[in-house]
């Protein structure tokens, strides 16, 4: 017995091939344009010459802030390190992993950053979770940025916050075996 009406296979079909159709519609030149220039071709190179000026001052002030929150994270490793040698072991790579991040971030022809040298308050305890919190207010600060990057910049935002994420739990376990 055969059945009538409409299937879903026939139904999937159908709609196949009226995307298929839109699709190719869409990808369709202009050849009725004469001497195979574009209409408003001026107008539409001064717009995009002035959206990509802007996209470019919107990713550098991206950079720049990011740089300067990974820097002052770096600042911060520098002072435990200098000031808690004896936590050196479990520190050093996450400062030089924080020191690879500040250099990816940077704007291209950047100045070299300046670190603030402050003493961290407290024993050696209190400075690895001073520095857990600090990672962790990277990551938000990265993650937040993702909203307003270009495609490239959000995908280094990320894997940088992400790797402040990692490094914030790992100061936490550090600062649960690290005596006061």
């Amino acid at each position: 017995m055969r059945r009538t009406g409409t299937t879903r296979r026939g139904a999937l079909t159908a709609t196949g091939a009226i995307a298929m159709g839109a699709i190719l519609a869409g990808c369709g030149s202009d050849g009725d344009d004469e001497g195979g220039g574009r209409k408003g071709s001026a107008h539409t190179d001064a717009r995009t010459a002035s959206d990509s000026s802007s996209a470019v001052r919107s990713e550098t002030s991206l950079r720049k802030k990011a740089v300067g929150v990974t820097a002052s994270l770096l600042g911060q490793y520098e002072n435990v390190l200098a000031t808690h040698p004896a936590t050196a072991a479990g520190l050093t790579p996450l400062r030089d992993a924080v020191r690879a991040h500040v250099k990816a971030l940077a704007p291209a022809g950047a100045a070299s950053l300046e670190l603030v040298r402050t003493r961290p308050a407290g024993g050696p305890l209190e400075a690895v979770k001073a520095l857990a919190a600090a990672e962790r207010r990277a990551a938000a600060s990265h993650t937040a940025a993702l909203l307003e990057a270009p495609p490239e910049l959000a995908r280094l935002l990320a894997s940088v916050a992400a790797a402040a994420s990692a490094h914030s739990y790992l100061l936490t376990e550090l600062a649960k075996e690290t005596k006061a």
